[in-house]
C-alpha cells in the first residue's frame, strides 16, 4: 500500500483527528483484523505487514510514525510477530562485473579499506527506494529469497513483564508526543552523534 509521505502522528493528536484520517482507516481495513478492542487474528489477511522506506532520515521518522500508529491500535498485531522493517541497503559498490550491496557506512569502509583497496570501484549511493531500478528493488528489499527484514518486538504481555510493559508505553509517549523536551533528553542520553551527517 503506497503512503503519501508522512503519516498523522497518532499519539501527539486527538482521536477526532485520527478519526477523520483515511489513510489510516484505509490500512486498518485493509489489514482486516480490526484494532485493539475488536481484534481478530483469525481476519488478519497478511502473515507480515513490512513497512518499506527509504534509507534515511525522513524514511526512518515515518517508520516511526507507522510503528507508533500499530503500537496505539494495534498491538496484537506486534505480539504475533507480524510487523517488520525493511532494510534497503545504502550503498552499491561496483568492481568489474562484480557488485555487492552495502547496509552501512562501516561496512563501506570495511570493503574500501579492505577486499577493495587500491581497486577502482564505482560507488552508489542510493538517496530512496524510488532510485533503484525494478530488478534491485526486487532482489534488495522485495524478494523473500533475499531481502533482509527486522521484526518489531514488544516486552510479553505477562504479569512478570508489567513494569515493561509500562516502560514501553512510557518511552513511546515520551518520543512521539507533544512535549519535546521528552525527546531532547532521549536523544542527548541515547544517540551516538558522528562527524559527518548524509543530508
Amino acid at each position: 500500500m503506497p503512503l503519501r509521505g508522512k503519516v498523522l502522528n497518532v499519539v501527539s493528536n486527538s482521536d477526532e483527528r485520527f478519526g477523520n484520517n483515511r489513510e489510516l482507516n484505509d490500512l486498518i481495513d485493509i489489514i482486516g483484523a480490526g484494532t485493539t478492542k475488536d481484534w481478530d487474528d483469525g481476519k488478519l489477511r497478511y502473515e507480515k505487514i513490512i513497512i518499506m522506506t527509504d534509507a534515511d532520515v525522513d524514511g526512518s521518522h515515518i517508520a516511526s510514525l507507522l510503528m507508533a500508529f500499530f503500537y496505539q491500535f494495534m498491538p496484537q498485531l506486534i505480539y504475533g510477530g507480524h510487523l517488520y522493517l525493511s532494510c534497503p541497503p545504502l550503498y552499491k559498490l561496483t568492481h568489474g562485473t562484480e557488485s555487492v550491496y552495502v547496509d552501512s557506512d562501516e561496512e563501506l569502509d570495511a570493503l574500501t579499506n579492505g577486499k577493495y583497496k587500491g581497486k577502482k570501484v564505482e560507488i552508489s549511493r542510493f538517496k530512496g527506494l524510488g532510485e533503484m531500478m525494478p530488478n534491485q528493488l526486487k532482489e534488495t528489499t522485495m524478494s523473500p529469497k533475499t531481502r533482509r527484514l527486522i521484526r518489531v518486538d514488544l516486552p510479553p504481555r505477562t504479569d512478570e513483564g508489567a513494569e515493561d510493559t509500562e516502560k514501553t508505553r512510557t518511552i513511546v509517549s515520551e518520543l512521539m508526543g507533544k512535549k519535546p523536551e521528552f525527546r531532547f533528553r532521549f536523544i542527548t542520553e541515547h544517540a551516538q552523534f558522528v562527524k559527518d551527517l548524509f543530508v
